[in-house]
């Protein structure tokens, strides 16, 4: 089976691409995120991400744009509930890149976040298999989080502290342990 695994960053994509390829899944990278920000974030997530598929053979697709106006036009009129069209932009991407590329189905490193809406995302996903008529991999990696933290910090990855928009960055320095007025 051929596999297109959407990927956030290198620290989350690491369990994941071992999970799959342990479940004899063939894996191709995809980086598409028009979510982070600002662009030295991009750059660094992109760059590392880059460095660790080349380190183990693992080919990369990109659809490589620093989108922060397309990306604040679609969450604009509600940022609180903005990770809807996070998640659209970014698994309905996969989706269609994934029925283009003749791959058999699509996921994400989303999936191993315990911070993100889990159910959430994986209605996305289904929608956007739907769409484009390829089949979404469900798999909760979850469980793999800190095993791909630690080997992130063994290999002297970049790991970020925040989700990717700004809009979450924000919200980190807004938690009541480390406002700045």
């Amino acid at each position: 089976m051929k596999t297109l695994l959407h990927m956030c960053c290198a620290p989350c994509a690491n369990q994941c691409i071992e999970v799959l390829q342990t479940d004899g899944i063939e894996v191709t990278g995809f980086w598409y995120n028009p979510n982070i920000h600002p662009f030295t974030e991009y750059r660094a997530r992109r760059n590392c991400l880059r460095e660790y598929t080349e380190s183990i053979g693992l080919h990369l697709l990109e659809q490589d744009e620093y989108a922060l106006r397309p990306f604040v036009r679609e969450v604009a009129a509600d940022i609180a509930g903005r990770c809807v069209k996070c998640y659209e932009m970014r698994l309905f991407s996969a989706a269609k890149t994934a029925k283009e590329g003749g791959f058999d189905s699509f996921t994400s490193s989303l999936f191993i976040s315990p911070y993100q809406n889990h159910d959430l995302m994986r209605e996305t996903a289904e929608r956007a298999a739907k769409e484009f008529g390829v089949d979404f991999l469900y798999r909760d990696f979850r469980p793999y989080f800190r095993a791909g933290q630690e080997k992130a910090r063994e290999l002297g990855m970049y790991i970020q502290k925040y989700c990717g928009c700004v809009f979450s960055e924000e919200e980190r320095y807004l938690k009541p342990s480390r406002r700045i007025d």
